[in-house]
């Protein structure tokens, strides 16, 4: 054996060779082992899986292994693992394998995995789960969507799906296929929803929606088929925080009846079909047309009780005052009757003494209107005489003025003034007295002593 420095020289297979012997001496039957699978690196080609195994302390990487699944395991394993819990083996899980411990000189040390105990999984899923409602509730945003105000009638819906999805289909064929025909406005915004990536795209476009909020009523997230496979993504914290905390309601409705996610808990409303949440809109809709309806009988038969209660208090008001009417009338006839009779014989006797008092009146007035008609006949002719007089002389005046003034008109005649050389211009058939009264475009007449011109105002 080569030495140095007196001691023994090993090559690197001898050690390697001597490590082998020792955990094959040490480690002769399969163990349970702990821990996360942070990349699965599975082959498709050759069907073989290459998972890297770390055990962490917080975020810090403690320990790292490389660890082997044989094509001849894998499917085995992953199809019972997918059974029970929904979900296939993938990166970023926590699992319990049953695995043997190898070294190889040429390889390293490996773990070859001949079994993961998928109850352990699911155990781990759920303690996720437990952990993320806590944060929410500490963070007391669980309940924070549920108490958003969903519009009276929200028709304007933002809906993160897949094109292809029947469920969406069905969301979409149920609210037009409904036969009230409610003016429903739908907008897609495609997301995976199932899988590792289905965070990340869900995420991304609730970011697109919050942009345009004022857009929409509410958001559905819906998802048909495909039970309850690659559902954990809505157990995560990151996608429920965003749900919990978003400023419109959030409709879910992901097509599983069992173990509600954390995402569907902290919705504002959680419908097990997409189906159902198109029945949950219409629903609003048709409450709503419902209490209207409900609203218009009520008020109807309120006014129809009113007018009854008002048409019978006026039928008694009315029988009241014809009563009141005829006892007043009665009465009064009676007073005028009195009045009449009282009337008849006051104005006899009045006529009795107004009578002698007139016949008396005239007796001693008819000496007095003699003698002042006779002297007023005479002062008669007198005033005559001179009226006649006078008037013949205001005639003969008269006849003058008239003489003259007839001259005055001959001179102021238009035709007169014409024919001096003077012309009359017209507009509107009314003499023009003013030129700032015009203005420009008017159209003139000008008469002239023979014939007329029409004209135009210029600037």
């Amino acid at each position: 054996m080569t030495t140095f420095n007196d001691k023994p020289v090993y090559t690197l297979t001898q050690v390697a060779q001597s490590i082998q012997s020792m955990i094959e001496r040490t480690y002769k039957f399969p163990y349970y082992v702990q821990a996360e699978m942070v990349k699965l690196n599975f082959y498709p080609r050759s069907g073989h899986c290459f998972p890297e195994l770390v055990e962490k302390d917080g975020t810090r990487v403690k320990t790292q292994m490389r660890a082997v699944i044989w094509n001849s395991d894998y499917e085995r394993i992953n199809d019972n693992f997918q059974r029970i819990t929904g979900e296939p083996l993938k990166d970023g899980i926590t699992v319990l394998c049953l695995a043997t411990i190898q070294f190889s000189p040429q390889y390293g040390l490996s773990l070859f995995i001949q079994n993961i105990e998928p109850s352990f999984t699911l155990g781990e899923m759920a303690r996720n789960k437990l952990q993320t409602i806590k944060r929410l509730k500490e963070e007391g945003v669980f309940d924070a969507n549920k108490k958003r105000k969903m519009p009276l009638l929200p028709q304007r819906i933002a809906v993160i799906s897949i094109e292809t999805s029947k469920g969406y289909n069905d969301f979409k064929v149920t609210l037009q296929g409904d036969k009230n025909h409610y003016p429903f406005e739908t907008e897609l915004f495609p997301s995976l929803l199932q899988g590792e990536k289905a965070v990340v795209t869900m995420l991304e476009q609730l970011d697109r929606i919050e942009k345009r909020l004022n857009d929409f009523d509410c958001v559905a997230i819906i998802r048909g088929g495909g039970g309850d496979v690659g559902l954990t993504c809505y157990d995560q914290y990151e996608l429920a925080h965003r749900v919990a905390t978003f400023p419109l309601p959030i409709l879910s409705g992901i097509g599983h009846s069992t173990n509600e996610t954390v995402t569907e808990s902290v919705s504002f409303a959680n419908k097990i079909t997409p189906t159902e949440v198109a029945y949950y809109l219409i629903s609003k809709f048709s409450d709503f047309e419902a209490k209207v309806t409900d609203l218009q009988l009520t008020l109807a038969k309120t006014v129809r009780h009113m007018l009854e209660r008002e048409n019978a208090c006026l039928a008694r008001t009315e029988a009241d005052f014809k009563l009141a009417a005829h006892k007043v009338i009665s009465y009064e006839n009676t007073q005028l009757m009195k009045l009449q009779q009282l009337l008849q014989l006051s104005g006899k006797q009045l006529i009795e003494v107004q009578k002698r008092n007139l016949d008396n009146f005239a007796a001693s007035l008819r000496p007095s209107v003699t003698a002042r008609l006779t002297a007023e006949k005479a002062a008669l002719n007198n005033f005559n005489s001179t009226i006649y007089i006078y008037t013949k002389q205001k005639l003969s005046s008269a006849a003058t003025d008239i003489s003259h003034i007839e001259e005055k008109i001959q001179l102021l005649n238009p035709a007169n003034i014409l024919k001096r050389g003077f012309s009359i211009t017209y507009h509107n058939g009314s003499p023009v007295l003013d030129a700032d009264s015009l203005h420009p475009d008017d159209e003139l007449e000008t008469h002239f002593y023979h014939g007329t011109r029409q004209s135009v105002v210029r600037e």
